[in-house]
């Protein structure tokens, strides 16, 4: 699954329109604002693997770093997309309200202490897990923090969250974009792998380049295993399938 923060992006709702989450460049600086890699090493132990991608996470065949690149920490860039966004420094920005849950508060708040360092002031505000997807669901929580995992080991169970015509869920972002749903439609009837993946990779892009939401991690499985057991594989769903396994050399 994907772990990420969500941008509310339909700029005709009332809590948008004068907000800075309406523009993209506020959305991209605050992707290179803080650094993946700390948390997956400091707050995760190394269980998760830093988002580098696109939304469709690690462990999937349609994941490729070389055709979908994503964000890395650079408070250099990030300030130059504030900049960019009419926020030089952070001048004249107003806080933003990140909401989140209590068992997310560490990430959350580290991200915003990041944040805070190029000029962006996310007061981190914690609901119940209930609550807060009731919030994103309703489209008022503009930035949140989520997580999505697959129903089925293809990328498009991730890119449905993108889909103009998809409510919330899967869309919580309410994220819509011409170019990115003809791709979407002309996934689901293609039936050749390599082709289909393709599409994948370009929808992806779309994500990245438009920064509906901010991708932190791809969660990873860790099995403890005893040395008699054999046969025992991990997959993109994280079902037990013991069909293969075998018990040998245990007394």
């Amino acid at each position: 699954n994907t772990e990420y923060l969500g941008f509310l992006v339909d700029t005709n709702n009332a809590l948008i329109k004068n907000s800075p989450i309406r523009l993209k460049d506020f959305r991209l600086a605050v992707n290179y604002g803080f650094d993946r890699a700390k948390i997956a090493m400091y707050l995760k132990n190394n269980t998760v693997i830093p988002a580098y991608g696109g939304f469709i996470p690690a462990g999937l065949p349609s994941y490729d770093t070389s055709q979908v690149h994503g964000y890395r920490y650079n408070p250099v860039l990030a300030r130059q997309y504030l900049a960019k966004a009419g926020f030089p420094g952070g001048k004249g920005l107003p806080p933003v309200t990140l909401y989140s849950t209590e068992e997310y508060a560490d990430i959350s708040n580290y991200i915003a202490n990041q944040l805070q360092q190029i000029g962006i002031t996310a007061n981190v505000n914690i609901q119940q897990i209930g609550m807060l997807r009731e919030l994103a669901a309703k489209s008022q929580a503009p930035f949140f923090r989520a997580d999505w995992m697959a129903d089925y080991p293809d990328g498009e169970s991730f890119l449905a969250c993108f889909y103009g015509k998809n409510p919330a869920p899967p869309n919580y972002s309410r994220f819509s974009n011409p170019l990115f749903d003809r791709l979407y439609e002309k996934g689901l009837t293609e039936n050749n792998d390599s082709v289909r993946y393709t599409l994948y990779h370009r929808m992806d892009s779309i994500i990245i380049a438009n920064a509906p939401v901010v991708p932190i991690y791809y969660a990873e499985s860790v099995f403890f295993i005893h040395p008699w057991v054999k046969g025992l594989t991990n997959n993109a769903m994280e079902l037990l399938d013991l069909k293969r396994v075998s018990i040998v050399g245990k007394e």
